[in-house]
């Protein structure tokens, strides 16, 4: 059975989500958004397109109604607004949010639902946390389960060795919000741009740090299951002490505002990008201390005669994974659902997960 979809938000991720469903034979789409000049450009790939303003609560509502699910692409800020929507105009709604204060609203809205809401689907939190799952599902007994993503330029040239690659307003907040993290057994929060850690792949060096976010709802799953969960974003080496000058030192912790205009008047974009998720954990496995990895490195590509960046591909496949096993029943479809609740190996075989599959290094691996 074909689902009705309506993507909210036409940028960079909505573009991507709705050209991937425009090629699919199970979905027809229409993206939404107040910005007609957006809207323009979706018009040119050929997808439906309708104005509508999320902070237009009523005309929001009124404009979902007839779709079977909601994907909201737009900023964090808006989750609240669009999910009440979806929630009112009696339709499944996905998002892509690494806010925390986001989720927690969309999972209110989701307590007597007649409908599924399931928050952070995108890449980090999102495929990462179904990965970390699966791993940690491998042990007997889990100690440590520890998830690494980053979504890089693959020449980097600036100081910050990096390219925005995404939402501005996404990244800020994953450098300046409070961290979620299993320490020594115990649910805390952890401060962002800490536990500052080395690690290699490939002949390529990096350094990751914390930040917020990423992990989703798996800490709360895990607590009293590990003793140690954490996430970290992937950085070249350089990048979190030049941070720690902006944020810590000059105070743009306070001015965020700030912060996104130098961001983004003096960060290129680029769609020569990497995407790396590094996850390990180790536990006891039949009475052996055991360590294991996943390692999952995608890159740009060629997708109905346009080049779309990794960080694009991976999180339009996330959340687009997420719809496609509700569809075909493998995922409840009322109340609040969780990432970890989504089986790695049913992703991986939907036909948006498929675009993992060519970066499944630890995969690669096994069979060489």
């Amino acid at each position: 059975m074909s689902w009705n979809i309506c993507v909210v938000g036409a940028g960079k991720i909505g573009q991507m989500i709705a050209i991937l469903l425009k090629n699919s034979p199970n979905y027809d789409v229409t993206v939404a958004d107040h910005d007609l000049k957006a809207l323009g450009e979706i018009s040119k790939l050929g997808v439906a397109s309708k104005q509508i303003d999320a902070k237009d609560e009523a005309g929001l509502a009124e404009g979902l109604k007839g779709f079977d699910a909601v994907l909201s692409a737009a900023p964090f800020f808006l989750t609240p607004a669009i999910a009440k929507a979806a929630k009112a105009a009696g339709a499944h709604y996905f998002d892509l949010t690494e806010d925390v204060a986001a989720t927690n609203a969309v999972r209110e809205l989701a307590e007597d639902s007649e409908t599924a809401f399931m928050p952070q689907c995108g890449l980090a939190p999102g495929f990462v946390g179904i990965a970390g799952a699966a791993l940690a599902s491998e042990f007997d007994t889990l100690d440590s389960l520890h998830m690494r993503v980053g979504a890089l330029p693959l020449y980097p040239t600036n100081a910050l060795k990096y390219n925005l690659t995404w939402s501005t307003d996404g990244l800020i907040n994953e450098y300046c919000n409070p961290c979620d993290a299993i320490v020594n057994g115990e649910l805390v929060k952890t401060a962002p741009l800490e536990d500052y850690e080395r690690l290699g792949h490939d002949g390529v060096e990096y350094e990751c740090f914390n930040t917020s976010g990423g992990l989703g709802t798996l800490p709360e799953t895990l607590d009293g299951k590990a003793r140690d969960v954490s996430y970290r974003s992937i950085r070249y080496p350089g990048h979190c002490d030049i941070l720690k000058l902006l944020l810590n030192d000059l105070g743009l912790v306070r001015r965020r505002d700030l912060l996104k205009e130098i961001f983004e008047t003096a960060l290129p974009r680029t769609d020569q990008d990497v995407v790396l998720v590094y996850c390990t954990a180790k536990g006891m496995i039949n009475g052996s201390l055991r360590e294991k990895s996943l390692i999952n490195k995608s890159f740009s590509r060629q997708i109905g005669g346009a080049t779309w960046s990794a960080i694009q591909v991976t999180t339009a496949a996330g959340i687009l994974g997420a719809v496609d096993l509700m569809r075909e029943g493998k995922l409840p479809t009322t109340g609040f659902i969780k990432q970890e609740q989504v089986k790695l190996d049913d992703f991986l075989t939907t036909e948006f997960g498929r675009l993992y599959r060519a970066g499944d290094v630890t995969a690669q691996n096994k069979a060489a």
